[in-house]
């Protein structure tokens, strides 16, 4: 028997018709980024996105010291997107870049408008995916000024122990707002070393 498309581990048989799943999935292109190929680069128009089959990549800005700081990582079954820059049509302030390699599948900003506006459930499913990327984001904002490093380190190992596992303690301090040191500080506090 045939494995089921990856895509319909996205769009999923009890939200969408069969008619509508199969408008929808061959829209998308499958593309193979490389560890340390960019998605996206500061100053240029978020013309794509991606839903991450396998592998791991993260956004990040320069800072004003031209320091890179991580953003937020993305991993199997998450949607990669610069949201302001998508549908804003503005460049962007942040990079996207691959750090391993990726396999992805690609909708382009015109396709998506094409779905967006044909299709009702495919509507419904961007707008919840926005609606809570806005509240993960907001979180995320609030969380590095009210809560202390452990707190935040803490949270991220419960909701996504595998960034914890798989991506270098370099970029996961940065996201953070911590130094590297104080970070392994932190871990040694955890494990109780």
């Amino acid at each position: 028997m045939e494995e089921p498309h990856f895509l319909n581990h996205v769009f999923k048989a009890d939200e969408f018709s069969v008619e509508e799943l199969e408008n929808i999935i061959p829209k998308f292109k499958k593309v193979v980024f490389s560890k340390n190929d960019y998605l996206l680069e500061e100053g240029k128009t978020e013309n794509d996105y991606w839903f991450v089959e396998r592998g791991f990549a993260r956004s990040y800005v320069v800072d004003t010291e031209g320091k890179d700081i991580t953003t937020n990582f993305y991993s199997e079954g998450d949607i990669i997107i610069d949201w302001t820059s998508f549908f804003l049509r503005n460049p962007t302030r942040e990079n996207i870049q691959a750090l391993t390699d990726c396999v992805c599948w690609q909708l382009d900003f015109n396709t998506f408008q094409e779905l967006f506006h044909g299709i009702r459930s495919f509507r419904e499913q961007g707008r919840t995916t926005l609606v809570n990327s806005y509240f993960s984001l907001k979180n995320q904002s609030v969380s590095m000024i009210a809560d202390q490093a452990l707190e935040r380190y803490k949270k991220l190992l419960k909701d996504k122990p595998h960034i914890v596992q798989n991506i270098s303690l370099k970029h996961i301090a940065t996201y953070l707002g911590v130094t590297d040191t104080s970070l392994s500080r932190i871990r040694k506090e955890i494990s109780g070393g």
